[in-house]
């Protein structure tokens, strides 16, 4: 199994996401992994962590999702692993509630979310975005 982590989705990848059937509310899997320090274009906050510069983004996506009728469902810090094995581990793990694809994309393409975006590209070594349904008959 080949993983790659990225920071923004391919075009094709980006056109078959957003290109999907709406199919109602879905929860997404983001696994991430962090710069060691932030890296702003324009230099600034040269002692602040990967990290750091990501949960600024986090703790303001996370107004937009609930603004749009979504939640955060959870967020923490990967501590080790028990089954499989990955050449390196991520960092952290969220979970997000989003009603519509419909609305993940008003969300991503708001002007809102662009002007905290700068604060994820600062932080994020790469990640993977995993969109998932509920199986049938699951709580």
């Amino acid at each position: 199994m080949k993983v790659e982590n990225a920071v923004y989705p391919k075009g094709e990848q980006a056109m078959s996401f957003f290109g999907a059937p709406e199919d109602g509310a879905f929860v997404m899997v983001n696994l991430l992994k962090f710069k060691e320090k932030a890296e702003y274009p324009d230099g600034s906050n040269p002692h602040m962590t990967g990290a750091e510069a990501y949960n600024i983004y986090g703790v303001e996506v996370a107004k937009l999702v609930h603004a749009l009728g979504g939640r955060v469902r959870y967020s923490g810090k990967v501590t080790g692993l028990i089954l499989g094995e990955v050449e390196d581990l991520w960092d952290a793990v969220a979970l997000a509630e989003y009603p519509s694809l419909a609305a993940f994309q008003k969300m991503a393409t708001s002007p809102e979310y662009q002007a905290i975006e700068h604060h994820r590209t600062a932080g994020l070594a790469g990640q993977l975005n995993i969109r998932t349904k509920p199986a049938p008959n699951s709580p």
